[in-house]
């Protein structure tokens, strides 16, 4: 298993989950790394796959994976199902890599490789990290990372145009 992306306590209302009328599942994951023109990535993770944790107001509340239906798609599905009004953040860890940004910039995601694991020793560290972040235990004095993941900010459903314009494209 390796961990190429994820974000922490993300919010569930700074999500557009119905950006256009007729238009089934349209709405964007969106994250970034960077903030500044020239180093900005933004990417939407609708369709990451891999681990989430659902937040309520004292913690973590639900643990749910990702297979065949995208990260956007059991978010979305969780606000109508049993745990609707149950928790208003969540944590991600994506196992998917980046494909080329399409037109407006954003990055795609690729599909995953049959075999994800790596090596033993990726594997036992980077679910280390992951539980140690999702949980923040008080006694853990070491913040462990990913050995190649980068942490994602989350863009507010208002705020996509303002970074949009910052992404260096070959245009500019």
């Amino acid at each position: 298993m390796k961990i190429t992306s994820y974000g922490l306590f993300w919010r569930e209302d700074e999500i557009d989950w119905s950006p256009g009328s007729g238009i089934k599942n349209s709405f964007r994951l969106l994250g970034r790394v960077g903030a500044n023109r020239g180093n900005i990535r933004i990417a939407d993770f609708r369709r990451q796959q891999g681990i989430y944790i659902l937040y309520d107001e004292y913690g973590p509340s639900y643990v749910g994976l990702t297979r065949q239906q995208g990260l956007g798609k059991r978010l979305k599905d969780h606000r109508t199902d049993n745990l609707q009004n149950k928790w208003g953040r969540f944590s991600w860890f994506g196992f998917n890599p980046f494909g080329a940004p399409n037109v407006e910039g954003v990055l795609s995601l690729l599909n995953l490789n049959d075999d994800i694991t790596e090596n033993t020793h990726t594997t036992i560290g980077d679910l280390e990290a992951l539980l140690i972040r999702a949980i923040g235990p008080k006694l853990n004095t070491a913040w462990m990372s990913f050995k190649d993941a980068d942490e994602w900010t989350q863009i507010r459903y208002e705020d996509f145009e303002k970074y949009l314009g910052r992404i260096k494209t070959a245009s500019t």
